[in-house]
């Protein structure tokens, strides 16, 4: 874990992917950040139901020097209300609607704060300056990728995407050194969109990718990585799958080309009039 990773950020991204033990340590972290600050080692250990050793190790395989500097990088973020997830409950409807809309709004500012002033621009360059941009996902994150397509479209940037893989790494092998490929991957862990990766580096493609993994191995492949962040309940080691931190940063690059140049409004204006006599 970088220095000024968010390390609640990090548990989140991290925790499919743990150790059933460090699993057991991050959930009862996750629980409450702010009271973990001011455990010891054997009071984590015991809560967790995992040894001492367990901790340790624990803190190592984040990247930590140890317990100590687990509860600095708690401490920096304990107070955040971004930095805890709110349990969704059925049988308290309203309550449940506002703790959706915190959770939510914890993924986009948690998300658009993981965005450097450097990368944000390196993004932006890479895409205005692509002949093609291609934009990858599969599964429950092609809908993103869709989305992005039409957005980027819109502003004059040509962009193609296809819901079948197959497709896709055809549409990328007829790709040139002049286009650039936009991978989204919720784990940063696909197997395809590696292949797809490696085969646009063969044509001398730019990789931008978006993933909530600074060290998946998509964000590794890539040229460029921009880390999404996530909020979401784990049920049985696994995801509530969410799409709201990806579509925050496809929407954020959107808004900030369209900042960048007024002149991609008028190109938005002329395909929402064209498309207009569809509307009632």
């Amino acid at each position: 874990m970088e220095n000024n990773e968010n390390i609640i950020d990090s548990l989140y991204g991290n925790i499919n992917n743990m150790t059933q033990s460090d699993q057991k340590i991050a959930q009862v972290i996750l629980q409450n950040p702010a009271v973990i600050v001011n455990y010891t080692i054997s009071e984590l250990a015991v809560e967790a139901k995992v040894s001492e050793a367990s901790v340790s190790r624990f803190c190592k395989n984040l990247s930590l020097a140890g317990f100590h500097q687990l509860k600095i990088a708690l401490a920096r973020v304990a107070s955040n209300e971004t930095s805890y997830y709110k349990d969704v409950d059925f049988d308290d409807l309203q309550n449940s609607l506002e703790n959706i809309k915190d959770n939510k709004i914890a993924e986009i500012t948690s998300t658009l704060a993981n965005f450097s002033t450097s990368s944000i621009k390196r993004a932006l360059r890479m895409i205005e300056k692509a002949r093609v941009l291609q934009v990858s996902a599969v599964g429950n994150t092609f809908p993103v990728a869709a989305d992005a397509a039409y957005r980027f479209n819109q502003l004059g940037v040509l962009t193609i995407c296809a819901e079948s893989w197959q497709t896709a790494i055809a549409q990328t092998l007829n790709l040139k050194t002049a286009d650039v490929l936009l991978v989204i991957s919720n784990s940063g862990e696909s197997r395809v969109l590696l292949k797809q990766i490696a085969a646009a580096h063969q044509n001398g493609l730019k990789v931008l990718a978006l993933t909530n993994r600074p060290d998946s191995p998509i964000a590794l492949e890539a040229d460029l990585h921009l880390t999404t962040a996530v909020r979401q309940k784990v049920l049985q080691s696994e995801y509530y799958f969410s799409r709201i931190a990806a579509m925050t940063a496809i929407e954020a690059i959107f808004l900030l080309l369209l900042a960048k140049d007024k002149k991609r409004l008028g190109k938005v204006t002329q395909h929402e009039k064209l498309i207009s006599d569809e509307k009632v």
